[in-house]
């Protein structure tokens, strides 16, 4: 297995310093069997990084590791540290690493956040405290401490998960920490976006769900950080341009067949669907860790029909395209 443990000196891209924009990859982990590590699977970090390195190459702006679709809370520590440190070596000068530093409690998430700067991360993704429903000074107070590191901060509103929904007037106060850029909006709500836009003017909004991404992008958002593109990744980038051009009839012709397999995003599956879809176009998406089990038969069965669905539209649009 080749040594991911520690990445070239790196330094920050520019770019990073006032914006996490783009088409940033939460990444899905693959695993390989063995006995002696959890649940017998340890983190295929080769696979992993030819991962990263393919979505870079397929036009992606940046890779997500240890967000939840990296299963970042089925990881040890070290493991956690060595998934970090193969997306940074893999991707090298080509793109963001956007680090996930989710911690129950402030202490934990900068920590994450420290070692993320030290290993070379471009910036980092923050869920509010993770297992508390804090108030509001307590959100503030996470958000500054992990923004103190010094690496740009994109927080992450998923009410769903957490049971803390940072909405608009609550993100107002979160945009006036120095050094927090952005946030993955991911509550379902599309009218979040200009709401957003109206109380933190200076925050960028990202677009968090894969099924409401062109519709986030068309009310403003500048970002995509996303699930789908871990199987479709020049596809995806090409919508995100499309979107920021402006061109709606283009941009809804190849978004609108891909939405039925988009939806399994923003499901309790989405990680066995996002790996279940690697797996159909001919990447490896593998298995899960517990507490994440194998689909149900009937949730494959849906799954498959709407990535044959996706995959044919995407075969129709290509050759029109002339791809």
């Amino acid at each position: 297995m080749t040594d991911h443990a520690t990445p070239q000196s790196r330094t920050p891209h520019a770019a990073s310093r006032t914006s996490l924009t783009g088409v940033i990859v939460a990444t899905a982990l693959p695993y390989a069997e063995d006995r002696a590590a959890p649940a017998g699977l340890r983190p295929d970090l080769d696979r992993y990084a030819d991962h990263c390195r393919w979505l870079v190459d397929n036009g992606c702006h940046g890779v997500g590791p240890n967000g939840s679709l990296g299963e970042y809370s089925s990881l040890t520590d070290g493991e956690r540290r060595a998934v970090a440190r193969t997306a940074v070596s893999a991707v090298g000068r080509d793109a963001l690493v956007v680090v996930g530093v989710h911690g129950a409690g402030a202490h934990q998430a900068r920590y994450w956040a420290e070692l993320a700067a030290e290993d070379g991360a471009d910036g980092v993704l923050c869920l509010p405290p993770t297992l508390y429903r804090a108030n509001t000074a307590e959100i503030v107070r996470h958000f500054e401490e992990v923004a103190a590191v010094g690496l740009p901060v994109m927080a992450y509103n998923n009410p769903l998960d957490t049971k803390i929904d940072l909405t608009p007037e609550v993100l107002r106060e979160v945009a006036a920490i120095d050094g927090v850029v952005a946030v993955k909006e991911f509550s379902g709500d599309i009218r979040r976006v200009l709401h957003i836009k109206e109380q933190a003017p200076g925050l960028e909004v990202v677009a968090g769900a894969d099924d409401l991404v062109l519709e986030a992008l068309l009310m403003g958002a500048t970002g995509w950080f996303a699930g789908f593109p871990n199987v479709f990744p020049a596809e995806s980038v090409r919508l995100y341009e499309l979107a920021l051009e402006g061109r709606v009839s283009e941009a809804r012709e190849l978004y609108e067949p891909l939405v039925a397999a988009f939806r399994w995003d923003s499901r309790t599956e989405f990680v066995q669907a996002i790996k279940r879809g690697m797996d159909l176009v001919g990447r490896y998406g593998g298995p899960c860790r517990p507490p994440r089990g194998p689909l149900l038969p009937e949730q494959r069965r849906q799954l498959d029909a709407d990535m044959r669905g996706a995959v044919q539209a995407l075969e129709i649009w290509a050759k029109a395209e002339g791809r």
